[in-house]
């Protein structure tokens, strides 16, 4: 029965026409504060799923703020990971939520983040492995966030994400999340090598739109199920505008000159 609990939530995760997935994380408040984007909670998660987010990440104290008995349905995943930016090791994430915490918050999915390469690797993927056991039994989808992350990393670098990405298939993850390598060659070797859907970290927020739409198209033609933007759509001029330009080429193949001009178009 927990098969058929997990392919029911997940079918609010990806899209049931193009398979892909739009996800916006929101979970910067516990590492940076209430930064520009996630003051308003309610008006910030409106936006996006008005925008054609098929998903949002939060922790599980926002979840009553962000919850929504209105307009267009978003899919809710409680992040179960915690750190914050005054910490001497920010790479090291412990658990803050659990799977039966998050079922009774209404969750669709968890999440958790683990840097590998970091000096408490060894911890995290053990802290992986038992919320994958939990997921397994409670029907729940686990998104991975794999990150390369420690001394020395490149955390772009082609091997060390597949082997980021990899891990996380490994462990049970259903969806991972990890960083795009620079160019659509790369990328497919890396989604070749995970057997689950992978989506792209947005990362620190960029220069300008026109860079993440381009990043946004190239993940997609290197083997891509979609992304887990956030700072980059809810820091944006107009979230809704910048999810549907996104949500354009996830879900509707455009390329990034299409999602740009509509965009900047009034």
């Amino acid at each position: 029965m927990s098969e058929i609990g997990k392919r029911v939530r997940i079918e609010r995760i990806l899209d049931r026409n193009s398979g892909n997935t739009v996800i916006v994380p929101m979970d910067h408040g516990l590492s940076m504060g209430p930064i520009d984007g996630i003051v308003d909670m309610p008006k910030t998660i409106n936006a996006v799923a008005e925008g054609g987010a098929n998903a949002v990440v939060i922790h599980k104290g926002i979840v009553p703020f962000g919850h929504r008995g209105y307009g267009r349905d978003v899919g809710l995943i409680v992040h179960m990971s915690g750190s914050t930016s005054l910490s001497p090791d920010p790479n090291e994430k412990v658990l803050v939520c659990t799977v039966e915490e998050a079922i009774k918050l209404g969750a669709d999915a968890v999440s958790v983040h683990i840097n590998i390469g970091s000096k408490t690797e060894a911890e995290q993927l053990a802290k992986l492995g038992e919320v994958s056991r939990a997921c397994k039994e409670w029907g729940m989808p686990l998104l991975a966030m794999m990150y390369p992350r420690g001394d020395g990393i490149n955390q772009f670098d082609e091997k060390a994400v597949a082997l980021a990405a990899r891990a996380g298939a490994e462990l049970g993850a259903d969806i991972v999340k990890t960083n795009f390598t620079g160019s659509v060659e790369s990328f497919k070797r890396v989604t070749a090598g995970c057997p689950v859907p992978v989506v792209v970290a947005g990362g620190p927020k960029m220069k300008s739109e026109e860079d993440i739409l381009k990043m946004v198209e190239m993940a997609m033609e290197g083997g891509a199920r979609g992304v887990a933007i956030g700072r980059n759509i809810f820091q944006a001029e107009d979230p809704t505008k910048m999810t549907k330009a996104i949500a354009m080429i996830v879900h509707e193949n455009a390329s990034a000159k299409d999602a740009l001009e509509f965009l900047r178009s009034e």
